[in-house]
C-alpha cells in the first residue's frame, strides 16, 4: 500500500487524534534479505526547571534519573517488539540551556572504548562517578540491545585517550578541562562499544568542539557496521560525509531539532539524508513542544516509520516509541553471510511494530508519461522577485495556471518545474518556485545551492518563504536543478507534516537532479533539492 493509499485508510484514525502523526510510508518493499529491528525513542525530556544555577552531584543525579527511567521503560518496550538496537535523544538525560558551569553537577568522565575495553555494568568500580554509565549499560545488558544515548562527557585537558593529538594545536580551555556533547554506544553485553564527541555544537557555550575531529563506527553481529552523528552534524562534511566515503550506509542521528519551515523540519531533512547518501538513518529527537522539538523516525532509502507530533492546548506532551524490520544495508556484512539461509531466517514483510501499518509499491501514472519533456535550455521566466526564506535570499517566480513550465536562477544554479496542480475547492492557495546559491549565514555559516516548490504563507509576494504547515492544492510536478555539488538531498513535504517519497529521484554525472512526485492524497507545503556545497563553506 502506497502512503497516498495509506491515508485514506488510517484519515478516521488521524482526525481523532490530532496530536501525534506517525506514518510507515514511501515504498516498503519487505525485507526480502537479512534484516533487524530498530528502535527510535522520541523523549519527553524531564528539564531542570534552572539550568544556569550549578547543581550538586547528587541533585543533578537525582534528575537524570528520571529521565533514566522512562528511557528504561521504553527499553522494556522495545526489546518485547523484537528491537535489537535502540536510538535516545540528544540531550534527552540531562537536559538543555546550561553554563559551563552549571552542567558540572551533570558530567561524567566516559573512557575511549578504542583504548579501553570496560563494561560498567559488570564492572562499576572501575571508574568513579559513573552512574549513568552504569544505568545505560545495565539497561543494554538486561534487554540484550544495543543502545545509543547522550550525555555530557569530561575529559583532562591535554586529552591522555588521544596519543597523537598535537597539544600544541590544541590549547586548553580556560577551566583546564574539556566538556563535550557526547554520544554512547553500548553492546547487549553491556560494553562500551563506541564514543563520539559532537563535532558542529549549536549554540551550546556548555560544550567545546573536540580538538580532533571523530568519525565513529561500531560493529554489530545482526546488521554489520553503524556510524554516529548527532543533530547539527547533518548539515556539514565532517563527520557525515566522511562516514559516507567510508562506505557506511546505517546511520545512528540523536538529536534536539528545532523544527525550521518550509525546508529543515527534522522528518523532512531525516528523509531528505536517508535519500540523498542512500542510507539508512535511525533518528532521535526530543518532544518539547515550547522549542518546537518533534520530529523522530527510522528511515531507509526504500521506506520509513516516522512520527512528528502536533501540540494542542490541553493536550499532554508525550513520548513515542518507533519500532521497525528493515534491511541491512552494510555490504560487507552481507558478503560474509550466506544470503540463502539468512533470506529464509530473517525474509519477511516490513513491518511497524506496534502501529499497524506498512507501505507498498508506488502506484498511479509516472509524471513522465503525462507531461511533456522539459525543454533543453529554458529561459528564465519573467517577472521573479526577490524574497526571504530560511533568512536567505531566494529569487522566486510564481505558478500561474493549472500546468506549465517555469525557470528561476540565482547565480550560476537553474532551477526547472513542469507542474499539474488540482486546486481543493476553490482554494487560491500561492505557489513559487525559489532558487539559491550562495553563503547561509543565520545560525551557523555553510554553503547552499537549493531548488524549492513552496506554498506561500498567503496572497502576497512577500508571503512566499515563510513557514506555513498546511496546504490543500495537490500538484504534480518535475523539479530539476543543475548543480555545482553532488551532494544534494530531495524532500517531499505534504500538508500536516507528511514526508512523502517521490516517484522518481534520478542524478547524472554533470550535475543535474531530477525530482518527480505525482498523484498526492494530501496538499503540497515544500518540494525540495538541497544542495550543500561543503568546499566553500
Amino acid at each position: 500500500m502506497s502512503l497516498r493509499v495509506l491515508l485514506a485508510v488510517v484519515a478516521p484514525f488521524l482526525y481523532l487524534s490530532p496530536v501525534t502523526l506517525t506514518r510507515a510510508g514511501d515504498r516498503t518493499e519487505g525485507t526480502p534479505g537479512p534484516s533487524y529491528v530498530a528502535a527510535v525513542y522520541e523523549h519527553k525530556v524531564i528539564l531542570n526547571p534552572e539550568p544556569h544555577v550549578p547543581l550538586s552531584r547528587a541533585a543533578a543525579l537525582e534528575h537524570m534519573m528520571r529521565n533514566l527511567k522512562v528511557y528504561e521503560e521504553q527499553a522494556a518496550q522495545a526489546a518485547e517488539q523484537g528491537a535489537q538496537i535502540i536510538v535516545f535523544p540528544e540531550d534527552g538525560i540531562h537536559g538543555f540551556n546550561f553554563s559551563r558551569l552549571s552542567i558540572s553537577g551533570y558530567l561524567e568522565t566516559i573512557p575511549d572504548p578504542l583504548t579501553e575495553d570496560w563494561n560498567p555494568c559488570t564492572q562499576p568500580d572501575r571508574h568513579n562517578q559513573t552512574e549513568v554509565l552504569q544505568s545505560l549499560s545495565c539497561m543494554a545488558r538486561r534487554y540484550q540491545l544495543y543502545l545509543v544515548a547522550n550525555m555530557p562527557d569530561l575529559q583532562p585537558c591535554p586529552l591522555t585517550s588521544h596519543p597523537h593529538l598535537d597539544s600544541s594545536q590544541t590549547p586548553c580551555p580556560p577551566d583546564g578541562r574539556w566538556q563535550f556533547n557526547t554520544d554512547v554506544v553500548f553492546r547487549s553485553d553491556g560494553s562500551l562499544a563506541a564514543r563520539y564527541h559532537k563535532q558542529n555544537l549549536f549554540f551550546e557555550k556548555e560544550f567545546d568542539t573536540p580538538p580532533r575531529l571523530e568519525v565513529v563506527t561500531f560493529d554489530t553481529p545482526f546488521a554489520g557496521r553503524f556510524g554516529v552523528f548527532t543533530c547539527f552534524d547533518i548539515l556539514f562534511h565532517d563527520p557525515t560525509v566522511r562516514l559516507l566515503e567510508k562506505g557506511i550506509r546505517q546511520m545512528i542521528f540523536p538529536t534536539a531539532w528545532m523544527n525550521l519551515l518550509p525546508l529543515l523540519t527534522a522528518v523532512q531533512i531525516q528523509r531528505a539524508v536517508s535519500l540523498g547518501a542512500n542510507v539508512t538513518l535511525l533518528a532521535a529527537n526530543l518532544r518539547h513542544d515550547s522549542k518546537a522539538m518533534t520530529g523522530s523516525g527510522i528511515f531507509t532509502p526504500s521506506t520509513s516509520l516516522y512520527h512528528h507530533a502536533f501540540h494542542h492546548p490541553g493536550e499532554p506532551e508525550e513520548g513515542k516509541l518507533l519500532v521497525l524490520r528493515i534491511p541491512v544495508l552494510d555490504s560487507d556484512w552481507l558478503a560474509t553471510q550466506k544470503l540463502g539461509k539468512r533470506q529464509g531466517e530473517t525474509g519477511g514483510q516490513g513491518e511497524a511494530k506496534g502501529q499497524g501499518e506498512t507501505g507498498g509499491e508506488g502506484e498511479g501514472e509516472p509524471l513522465a508519461a503525462s507531461l511533456p519533456t522539459l525543454s533543453p535550455n529554458p529561459s528564465p521566466s519573467p517577472s521573479h522577485f526577490i524574497s526571504s526564506m530560511m533568512c536567505d535570499p531566494f529569487s522566486f517566480v510564481l505558478l500561474h495556471g493549472s500546468e506549465g513550465q517555469l525557470t528561476v536562477c540565482d547565480g550560476p544554479l537553474c532551477c526547472h518545474l513542469q507542474y499539474r496542480r488540482s486546486p481543493q475547492g476553490g482554494n487560491t492557495e500561492l505557489y513559487a518556485l525559489g532558487a539559491f546559491a550562495g553563503n547561509h549565514t543565520a545560525d551557523g555559516h555553510f554553503a547552499l545551492q537549493v531548488c524549492a516548490l513552496v506554498r506561500c504563507s498567503g496572497s502576497e509576494v512577500s508571503s512566499c518563504g515563510k513557514g506555513v504547515e498546511e496546504a490543500e492544492s495537490r500538484v504534480d510536478f518535475r523539479l530539476e536543478g543543475k548543480f555545482g555539488t553532488r551532494y544534494v538531498y530531495p524532500s517531499l513535504l505534504g500538508s500536516g507534516m507528511v514526508v512523502d517519497g517521490p516517484d522518481r529521484i534520478e542524478k547524472t554525472t554533470d550535475g543535474r537532479v531530477t525530482m518527480e512526485h505525482s498523484g498526492m492524497s494530501v496538499g503540497l507545503v515544500t518540494a525540495c533539492l538541497y544542495g550543500r556545497v561543503y568546499d566553500q563553506d
